[in-house]
């Protein structure tokens, strides 16, 4: 009868035995997986496998397994290469391959060349009405997602700011709607006496206003900032009878325009009203009594480029019923009826900035790549 001593003899034995296995299991494992044509082998066949006598049969079992595996596998991509050879559908596509990017390649810088050609062409001043306690809840939104691509950019409102990361301007007038057209006539005025030469093209916006400055000078490219012109969302109400701009769409006077407002325009009541009334039709009054035009800004389809709502209520509908009276085109609404190409949108809160911002400017769809070539006016070329 076995005493104490042989059984735990018995029991280290086993154990030693247990390691060295063990060992020769994973050098095997080690040197199959060091094959760059072997798939990762299933060794849940190898758990339970201790110190028994019949180790090492059940470990060459295994192995045997593992060999016919491998021929299997190799035989399996013989035959993939010999259908890939008899039959074209298999081959790859060499002229589409050497152009697709690695998926490591994400976050590509645009080429912005003609972009930035028409920056240093086109040049816009903008001023984004405001109001003190709009600059933190709306203004810096503005300024962070679009404003900062403007040539020149004002913000004006009744109290300067010199801790805000643009000019903030404050012009002689009480904050309040009623008090809008004060501060827009005020604001031309100062641009006019202090930033007439730095841009050819002068654009109004309201502090929830998203626009997108390359296609605004697109749009500009083949126009002569010295006709007496200005653009906008057109409303065929209240002024007659070449009608008005929205507001907060966004308009944008020429050169020309901003001339003939500091000549016979501003403190001259009779032609532009220096305060009260709606902001926007008070100024295209001043703007047919000082004979500056409207003109068409729709797209070669029909398609709107400047917006009084934001981009659900163009693309889906959904137009207050005053909407419905004022719109020159029919308050229609559509995919196809927004251009490709739009500058503006209104009622944007500040969340919404920087989605737009997000899809107009990081948004990628591989293989599409613009066609618009500006065609410019002679005023730039020279």
């Amino acid at each position: 009868m076995a005493g104490p001593m042989a059984y735990r003899n018995q029991f280290f034995v086993g154990i030693i035995t247990g390691i060295i296995v063990s060992l020769i299991v994973l050098g095997i494992l080690r040197s199959h997986n060091g094959r760059d044509d072997l798939h990762t082998p299933n060794f849940s066949n190898l758990r339970g496998l201790g110190g028994s006598a019949g180790d090492s049969a059940a470990v060459q079992m295994h192995m045997d397994a593992l060999r016919k595996q491998e021929i299997a596998l190799k035989n399996e991509q013989s035959s993939l290469q010999g259908k890939r050879a008899a039959d074209p559908s298999y081959a790859p596509l060499p002229e589409i391959e050497g152009l697709l990017p690695h998926h490591s390649d994400n976050h590509q810088e645009d080429d912005t060349s003609l972009a930035d050609m028409l920056y240093s062409k086109v040049r816009i001043l903008c001023w984004v009405m405001t109001s003190p306690d709009n600059l933190e809840k709306k203004a810096i939104h503005v300024y962070k997602t679009w404003a900062h691509k403007c040539n020149k950019l004002l913000f004006i409102s009744s109290k300067e700011n010199k801790t805000f990361p643009a000019p903030v301007i404050r012009v002689e007038t009480e904050e309040g709607r009623e008090h809008l057209t004060a501060k827009t006539m005020h604001a031309f005025k100062y641009i006019y006496d202090n930033h007439f030469t730095d841009a050819d093209w002068f654009m109004k916006a309201d502090d929830d206003t998203f626009a997108i400055m390359e296609n605004l000078r697109y749009f500009l490219a083949d126009k002569n900032p010295k006709d007496p012109v200005y653009y906008g969302h057109h409303f065929k109400t209240i002024v007659k009878p070449q009608g008005y701009y929205s507001g907060g769409g966004g308009y944008v006077l020429s050169k020309e325009a901003l001339q003939r407002f500091n000549d016979k325009g501003f403190h001259n009541d009779a032609v532009c009203r220096e305060d009260g009334g709606a902001e926007d039709a008070e100024f295209g009054k001043c703007m047919q009594n000082l004979g500056v035009h409207t003109a068409e800004s729709y797209d070669e389809r029909g398609a709107s480029r400047f917006h009084c709502f934001n981009p659900g209520t163009h693309l889906h509908g959904g137009y207050p019923d005053w909407y419905l009276q004022y719109d020159s085109h029919g308050a229609v609404h559509g995919v196809d009826k927004v251009s490709d190409y739009p500058i503006t949108f209104h009622y944007v809160n500040p969340q919404e900035m920087y989605s737009l911002a997000w899809y107009t400017y990081h948004l990628k769809v591989y293989g599409h790549a613009s066609r618009a070539f500006p065609k410019l006016h002679e005023y730039y070329v020279k």
